[in-house]
């Protein structure tokens, strides 16, 4: 069994659950999982990590772009756990559509939810790591953030950052021993993908040497693989699309 404690956030569903599924199953025992809208699937998440494996579970629904509930998380943690020494930045949304027509506040909604709620979780976590001198934080990023997409500038500017967060994170962070690093997610098989028709499903595949989309569970796996060690891997972008790039 694992002490440490790993906060995830976005694990109501898809590539979140799958990460809060995989360290219960490799036997941590504090884990903390957040949501916002999907609060039904957050509980049961939750209930399924605690009756399945055993472990200790703390859900927190709010939406993470807004620093002051970010803070009511972190202060929730330091009473029940301490603190946090794993932090999977996870949560994220899209948009799709062009430039012209997104709204300003659509624009920092995306921003805020995928970036910001990054940078708000990480400066809160990272006092508690810097006192332990050890941490992971891991960055659910996304290839787009490398190469940008049409109709996703703001989801592309988005994940652009959390790239370029990762990079000067872990210079800054090296010499404490933490650990920043980010994986750029290709075609997931989630909800997020869902919109696509089966002849446009079928077309992106065509596209991808792999000739599939990624399970959920294998983002999991290369996430918790960055977290159970690796102390010199730091500041790294790892691309998981199957070739895609």
């Amino acid at each position: 069994m694992n002490a440490k404690t790993v906060l995830i956030t976005g694990a109501s569903k898809g590539i979140g659950a799958s990460i809060a599924i995989k360290f219960a199953k490799e036997g941590f025992q504090n884990i903390i999982i957040t949501g916002n809208k999907s609060v039904n699937q957050l509980n049961d998440l939750k209930r399924l990590l605690k009756q399945d494996y055993a472990c200790t579970c703390h859900s927190f629904a709010a939406d993470l772009s807004v620093y002051e509930n970010v803070k009511r998380l972190f202060q929730e943690i330091k009473e029940r756990y301490d603190g946090v020494d794993i932090l999977i930045n996870n949560v994220g949304i899209s948009h799709i559509g062009l430039l012209t027509d997104l709204s300003v506040d659509e624009w920092n909604q995306v921003i805020h939810t995928n970036l910001s709620s990054t940078f708000y979780c990480s400066k809160l976590a990272i006092p508690h790591m810097n006192h332990q001198k050890c941490g992971k934080i891991i960055n659910i990023s996304s290839v787009w953030g490398i190469y940008g997409a049409s109709c996703e500038v703001a989801y592309s500017a988005s994940k652009g950052g959390m790239n370029a967060f990762t990079k000067a994170l872990a210079k800054e962070l090296a010499p404490s021993n933490i650990q920043v690093n980010a994986i750029a997610c290709g075609v997931i098989d989630t909800k997020m993908n869902q919109f696509l028709d089966e002849e446009e499903r079928a077309s992106l595949i065509e596209e991808i040497p792999a000739n599939r989309f990624a399970k959920t569970e294998e983002v999991a796996d290369l996430t918790y693989d960055l977290a159970k060690g690796h102390s010199y891997l730091t500041g790294q972008i790892i691309s998981l699309d199957g070739g895609w790039f």
